[in-house]
C-alpha cells in the first residue's frame, strides 16, 4: 500500500480539493517513516515544499484510528505569527475529521484556553516560551493534558539550534515527557539544515530513538539574484566606466539608475523597484529598520505618493506587527514590509514579488530563508542584494577601503552554490545561563526539593551533559548565597525572595536576550518599545514614523509622544554577527580569482574590481599582516566572529608586551589594526612561539572580567560566568590552530 493509499479519506479529500495530482517526495517520504518506523524524523526540504502537511498528514490518520485521549500532539513553533499562520492551515485540514486544533501564546485569548484546559485533545501549537509558563504555572494539570501525547513537531528547527532557546525547548520536551509519562516521537521541520545528521542527534538528545533523516531528491531551481553596490554619495563605483558591465538575469532588466534626488542612493533603488510590487526589505537590525522605512516614508511625502511602506520587528506593538502581515497576505495589496528576522521564517504571507536584503546577512542559513520568502505558487525565488558604504575618503587606511560587506555577500551566495553548506548547529557550548533558568523553573513548579532530587531532575537533561555536577554545587552555593533559592528547616531547597521576584516576572518565560523596554505611546495607540529613551522634547523613530517625546513614567516605563516629520535614527540594540570562519575564507577567495559572478550589476562589478585591485596591490590576500606605513599595521586573520575574539585577546594577553604592540583597533571579524614595533617576521615567530605553549581557554578572560553574554549570567557566580565564556564562546582552538600554521 502506498502512502496516499495509507491516508485516512479525510486526508485524501483533503488533497483532492486542492487539485494536487501527486504527493510531493517530502510528503511521501515522511509518510514512509511516521507509518513504518518508531523513530524520531527530521524533514529538510525547500520552502514552500509542504513539509507541514508532510507531517501532519500522517499523523492525523493515526489519530483517526485512534484518538488519543489527551493532547496527541503539540506543535512547537519559534514565533506567534506562524503559529497564528499554522493554526488557520491546520484547522482547514482537523475540521471535517473533528479533530481540535488549539493554539497558546500571549495574543490568545483565556477563554480559549480554558476550554484547552477542560477537553485536552487533538493539536496544540505553542512557543517555547508559552510552555515553559505551562509547565511553571500548571504543574499539576501536564499529566491530564499531555498523558497521551505521540508526536512533537518543531518547526523551523534550525532556528533553535544555535542558542539557548534551542536547549529550552529540549529541556522543555524531557521534563513535560517525564511528568506526563509519555516519550513522544520528535519530528523536526527546516528548510535550511546544513549538517544533517549533527541536527538529527539535537532533535534527538534524551528520546531514547534514533531519527530518520529521508534524503529526498529536489530538481534543480532557478534563482533570480542581483547585487548591487550604492555609495550613499552622488558619486558611483561604476561612474565613467563602460566595460565590465554583468549580464544580468532576465528579471533584472530593469534600469539601475536612479533619480538624482533621492539622498540616499541604496534607498532610492528600493524605492523606485518596489513600486507597484508586494515586497519585503530585509535589514540586520531593529535600528536600522526604523530608519531604512522612515527615509522610504519620506520619499513618498517628497513624491506625493501614497504611502506604500509598512514596517515589521521585533520591538514593535502585536497591532503593527499584525497590520503588516494581513496587508502582506491582501493579494490586492501592493505594499512592502521593511523587517528584520521576524518575517524570515515560514509564515505565509502571500504571492510576493521581490525580497531586497539591505548588506549582507551573517548566515548562509538566514540568507536562504529570507530568500525563500519569495517563490512560491510557481514563482522563481527572487532576492535583490543592496549593499550600502560610504565613499572612502582619500586618506583613508587600506583596510577601511575594502567592500567587506559586498564580499560577505558574495560568499554566502557561493559557498551555498557550489557546496551547499549551510552552518552546522553549535552543540558544544556551556549553557550555563539555562541550567540557572531551568534550575529556578524547576524548583517553582515543583515546590521543596532535597539538592540530591533537584540535580536528579535538572542535570540529568539531555542538553547539560557537559555540565559537572562540582559547577551545579558551585551554583547551587551561589544561589543560597544570593537568596535565589533558600534552604527550609528540613534541609530541602525552595525558591528564595530574589529568585521569586525573577520568575514573577512574564520575561522569565524566555531565555533569549531582553533590554529593559519602555512602552511608548500616543494618545491611547500603542506604537511599540525602546530600550532607552531619548529626554523629553527629543526624538524618537518607532513605526516608521518620527515622534517627539512629550513625557516619561520611568516607574511604569512609559513613554508618551507625539508624530511630528521628519528624521532621527533609533537605538534598540546592537546586532551581533556570529558569521563562520568558512565565509570568511571564501571572501578571501572572491578577491583572489579572476571571476565574474552573474548576479552582480553594474556598480558592484565595478566594486569589485576595486577591491580586487586594492588586493593585488597590497598583497591583502596571500600575507595575513601588512605595513600601512611606518609603526602602523593591519591583521587579517580570515578568521570566523568568535575564532577572531580569541585572536584579539590573544594578541593582547600573550603577545603585546613582547612585540611592543598598541592601539588595538578590531572591525570584526575583517581585521585588527595597531602599532608595533617589531617586524612582520618576529611578529609571526612570537605569535608561534606563545601558541605552542599551552593555554587554558580561561587564561583568555580579563583580569576581573565577568563577561555577561547570556540572560541569566548575571545571576551566576563570576566563575561560572568566566567559564562558560572561555570554554563556550571563544574559539580558541580554532585561533591556536591558525596561529601554528600562519
Amino acid at each position: 500500500m502506498n502512502v496516499f493509499d495509507r491516508y485516512a479519506p479525510f486526508v485524501q479529500d483533503f488533497i483532492y480539493r486542492n487539485n494536487w495530482e501527486s504527493l510531493r517526495a517530502v510528503q511521501a517520504a515522511a509518510g514512509e517513516a511516521v507509518f513504518c518506523t518508531d523513530e524520531n524524523l527530521l524533514l529538510s526540504a525547500s520552502t514552500a515544499s509542504g513539509k507541514t502537511e508532510a507531517a501532519f498528514f500522517p499523523i492525523l490518520t493515526l489519530f483517526s484510528e485512534d484518538m488519543p485521549r489527551s493532547v496527541g500532539a503539540l506543535y512547537i513553533g519559534p514565533l506567534k505569527a506562524l503559529i497564528n499562520d499554522q493554526f488557520s492551515r491546520l484547522n482547514d485540514l482537523c475540521a471535517e475529521a473533528h479533530i481540535p486544533v488549539w493554539h497558546w501564546h500571549g495574543d490568545v485569548a483565556q477563554s480559549h484556553k480554558n476550554r484547552l484546559m477542560k477537553n485536552p485533545s487533538g493539536i496544540l501549537q505553542i512557543t517555547p516560551e508559552s510552555l515553559e509558563a505551562m509547565l511553571l504555572r500548571r504543574h499539576n494539570a501536564i499529566p491530564k493534558l499531555f498523558g497521551d501525547l505521540r508526536f512533537i513537531v518543531i518547526d523551523e528547527v534550525h532556528s533553535l539550534m544555535r542558542g539557548d532557546r534551542g536547549g529550552q525547548t529540549l529541556c522543555l520536551i524531557e521534563r513535560l515527557s517525564k511528568l506526563a509519562g509519555v516519550n513522544p516521537r520528535r519530528i523536526g521541520l527546516s528548510a535550511t539544515i546544513g549538517d544533517l545528521e549533527a541536527a538529527g542527534e539535537f532533535l534527538s538528545a534524551g528520546s531514547g530513538r534514533g531519527t530518520a533523516i529521508p534524503r529526498i531528491e529536489t530538481r534543480g531551481q532557478r534563482w533570480r539574484l542581483s547585487m548591487e553596490h550604492f555609495y550613499v554619495s552622488d558619486y558611483q563605483a561604476s561612474d565613467g566606466s563602460s566595460d565590465n558591465e554583468s549580464e544580468a538575469l532576465p528579471v533584472l532588466d530593469e534600469a539601475t539608475d536612479t533619480a538624482p534626488q533621492f539622498a540616499d542612493k541604496g534607498i532610492g533603488y528600493i524605492f523606485e523597484h518596489t513600486r507597484g510590487k508586494k515586497c519585503l526589505v530585509f535589514v540586520n537590525s531593529r535600528e536600522e529598520c526604523e530608519a531604512v522605512t522612515t527615509t522610504l516614508r519620506s520619499y513618498c511625502e517628497a513624491k506625493h505618493e501614497p504611502d506604500r511602506f509598512l514596517i515589521h520587528h521585533g520591538n514593535l506593538s502585536s497591532s503593527y506587527r499584525e497590520t503588516a502581515e494581513a496587508a502582506m497576505k491582501d493579494e490586492a495589496v501592493s505594499m512592502t514590509t521593511v523587517t528584520t528576522a521576524t518575517l524570515e521564517l515560514g509564515i505565509d504571507i502571500g504571492r510576493l514579488e521581490r525580497a531586497f536584503q539591505i548588506d549582507a546577512p551573517f548566515t548562509v542559513s538566514s540568507f536562504l530563508q529570507r530568500m525563500g520568502r519569495t517563490g512560491r505558487r510557481d514563482l522563481p525565488p527572487e532576492m535583490w542584494f543592496v549593499m550600502r558604504e560610504d565613499a572612502p575618503e582619500p586618506r583613508a587606511l587600506m583596510p577601511t577601503t575594502v567592500p567587506w560587506k559586498l564580499l560577505q555577500g558574495i560568499a554566502l551566495v557561493q559557498v551555498y552554490l557550489e557546496e551547499r553548506w549551510v552552518e552546522p548547529p553549535k552543540t558544544d557550548r556551556l549553557p550555563f545561563s539555562l541550567l540557572y533558568h531551568q534550575t529556578m523553573s524547576t524548583l517553582a513548579s515543583c515546590g521543596e526539593l532535597t539538592p540530591a532530587q533537584l540535580a536528579q531532575r535538572v542535570l540529568t537533561l539531555k542538553y547539560f551533559h557537559r555540565i559537572s555536577q562540582e559547577d551545579y554545587r558551585v551554583l547551587l552555593r551561589h544561589l543560597l548565597e544570593t537568596e535565589h533559592i533558600q534552604r527550609t528547616d528540613e534541609g530541602g531547597l525552595i525558591v528564595g525572595l530574589a529568585g521569586e521576584r525573577v520568575i514573577n516576572s512574564y520575561k522569565f518565560y524566555a531565555v533569549f536576550q531582553e533590554n529593559e523596554e519602555y512602552t511608548v505611546r500616543c494618545g491611547s495607540q500603542e506604537l511599540g518599545t525602546v530600550v532607552s529613551p531619548p529626554p523629553v522634547g527629543e526624538k524618537v523613530a518607532i513605526a516608521g514614523h518620527v515622534w517627539v517625546i512629550e513625557e516619561i513614567d520611568h516607574k511604569r516605563r512609559l513613554v508618551y509622544c507625539e508624530l511630528v516629520k521628519g528624521k532621527v535614527p533609533a537605538y534598540f540594540g546592537e546586532c551581533a554577527g556570529d558569521i563562520n570562519t568558512k565565509i570568511l575564507l571564501r571572501m578571501r577567495e572572491v578577491l583572489r580569482e579572476d571571476k565574474s559572478y552573474p548576479y552582480l550589476m553594474k556598480n558592484a562589478v565595478s566594486r569589485l574590481s576595486q577591491a580586487r585591485e586594492t588586493a593585488v596591490n597590497s598583497g591583502l590576500t596571500e600575507r595575513a599582516l601588512i605595513c600601512l606605513g611606518g609603526d602602523m599595521w593591519a591583521l587579517f586573520p580570515w578568521l570566523g566572529t568568535y575564532a577572531f575574539l580569541a585572536l584579539e585577546r590573544f594578541l593582547k594577553l600573550r603577545c603585546a608586551a613582547l612585540l611592543g604592540l598598541k592601539g588595538m583597533d578590531s572591525c570584526r571579524p575583517y581585521f585588527i589594526q595597531f602599532t608595533m614595533k617589531a617586524d612582520s617576521g618576529e611578529f609571526f615567530r612570537v605569535l608561534k612561539d606563545e601558541a605552542a605553549k599551552p593555554l587554558d581557554p580561561m587564561e583568555l578572560v580579563y583580569p576581573n572580567e565577568v563577561p555577561v553574554f547570556e540572560k541569566y549570567d548575571e545571576y551566576l557566580p563570576a566563575e561560572l560566568v568566566r567559564k562558560g565564556f572561555a570554554y563556550g564562546i571563544l574559539g580558541t582552538e580554532e585561533m591556536l590552530s591558525w596561529c601554528r600554521n600562519v
